[in-house]
């Protein structure tokens, strides 16, 4: 019955994650702030456990693999985006149909569906780093709206030491000026962090 509802709650949670009108994801946050008792609510966490781009690109640096960093857009983001070289494997949360015949009107793109292999592949990639759920991870998705739900998702599976990069891999979107609409406010790729186009296919995720 526990892990029923484990499940339940799991499936609960990775819905909240794509039921957001646009306007929520609209929020700029100011490159490298550590205000999170001013975080956007629709980055925020559970555990509460935030860092910036360069802060979480420096924990990694300096315990490499004593701490995850897991990438968990979509495998068409990583793709056609762009990855940050140090991530230790891609989990998507969400992830698009197979074949995308519905459309989402409130984010105007298709439709995303939670990634049910969520929590056993990070459990999976956890074990091949010889980490448990005491151990540090480090979540990175578009903007910090996802890796907040799925940080949430983690601790009800039991791990305790979930952080979101507030900002994302691309950030948020410019509210004004001649780049509105663009993510060029925050986030790992405007921080000049290391990215590549180049995927390395043992982090790839793969349905099993």
């Amino acid at each position: 019955m526990k892990s029923l509802k484990s499940a339940v709650a799991g499936i609960a949670l990775a819905c909240s994650a794509i039921t957001f009108s646009a306007a929520a994801f609209a929020a700029d946050w100011a490159p490298g702030s550590t205000a999170w008792d001013k975080l956007p609510e629709i980055k925020v966490s559970k555990l509460g456990l935030y860092l910036t781009p360069q802060q979480a690109y420096d924990m990694k640096k300096k315990e490499g693999r004593g701490v995850a960093l897991f990438d968990i857009r979509t495998r068409a983001e990583a793709m056609y985006v762009g990855m940050a070289s140090d991530a230790d494997a891609l989990v998507p949360f969400v992830e698009h149909q197979e074949i995308m015949t519905d459309w989402d009107e409130k984010r105007t793109m298709y439709r995303l569906e939670p990634n049910q292999d969520f929590v056993p592949e990070i459990e999976r990639r956890m074990k091949e780093l010889g980490l448990g759920k005491e151990s540090p991870v480090i979540l990175l998705c578009r903007s910090g709206d996802r890796s907040s739900k799925a940080a949430d998702r983690l601790q009800a599976a039991g791990y305790t030491r979930v952080y979101s990069v507030a900002e994302g891999f691309e950030g948020d979107r410019a509210s004004e000026g001649t780049k509105k609409g663009q993510r060029v406010v925050n986030g790992w790729k405007n921080a000049d962090l290391p990215w590549s186009y180049k995927l390395d296919k043992a982090k790839m995720y793969f349905v099993r």
